[in-house]
């Protein structure tokens, strides 16, 4: 049986964050992810995750923090419960624009893991579409970045990896190892949704969701099925819909 959590930035927009914690577990999750807009107060926010029966194994951690002020970053990490920390970006405008800025980069994820794991986490980095995009030379940046970080884990947003143009069954298989978190995401058919960006709820869009979690479910040692929206317009919705499909796996 599968945990399925819950990313808060997914709600974002619908504030306060103590209804949406009560809301996210009736409606069937047991746990959540954080990002940095939830971090401004660990110990509120940990009463709050107590109180809904939630509890948050992953987070998102800026390059920013974990470079400049990983003690931070443990101290919230630690408060909240958080087992593996994620890097999940990197800025347009400081994103290399050769292969060897994204072998530079991957050598600093290398050397935050070893932070990370020292101080007893386990630590991944989070792709968007931009690392699957051949650079000038024709290299990729992610096989760049994970050429140069031998020991970085990998949480799988499959939508962007899919928004990127590649593949991500052929990911799963090149890189199953890497993979201990998956952000399970859908992405509209052509044309719908434009109000929410294009996505979807999880099993209303075209992402074959049902052949994906069994693959990665045999294939990787994923523990942590994220659901996540970027933009919905009822965030209710859409985590009652999304938990219901992959409930029915």
């Amino acid at each position: 049986m599968t945990d399925w959590s819950f990313q808060l930035y997914s709600a974002r927009n619908f504030l306060p964050w103590d209804g949406i914690l009560k809301s996210i577990a009736e409606a069937g999750y047991t746990q959540v992810e954080g990002y940095g807009g939830v971090y401004e107060d660990p110990n509120a926010l940990r009463a709050q995750l107590d109180a809904a029966g939630l509890t948050m194994p992953s987070g998102h951690f800026s390059v920013d923090i974990l470079e400049n002020r990983f003690d931070e970053a443990v101290d919230i990490a630690s408060t909240l419960g958080v087992r593996l920390m994620v890097c999940p970006y990197l800025n347009p405008a400081d994103r290399p624009t050769d292969a060897e800025g994204y072998s530079a980069f991957g050598r600093r994820l290398e050397a935050i893991g070893e932070k990370a794991r020292a101080a007893g986490f386990d630590f991944a980095w989070h792709n968007h579409d931009f690392e699957f995009v051949a650079l000038p030379d024709g290299s990729i940046p992610q096989k760049l970045i994970f050429d140069a970080a031998p020991q970085l884990g990998w949480e799988m947003d499959v939508a962007w990896v899919i928004r990127g143009g590649a593949d991500p069954v052929a990911w799963i298989a090149d890189y199953a190892d890497r993979v201990v978190a998956v952000h399970v995401k859908d992405i509209a058919p052509a044309g719908e949704n434009t109000d929410e960006d294009g996505w979807s709820d999880v099993g209303h869009g075209t992402v074959d969701w049902r052949g994906l979690v069994s693959t990665l479910k045999a294939k990787t040692p994923a523990k942590l099925f994220i659901m996540e929206h970027d933009n919905p317009s009822d965030y209710r919705r859409f985590a009652q819909r999304s938990i219901e499909t992959v409930k029915a796996f």
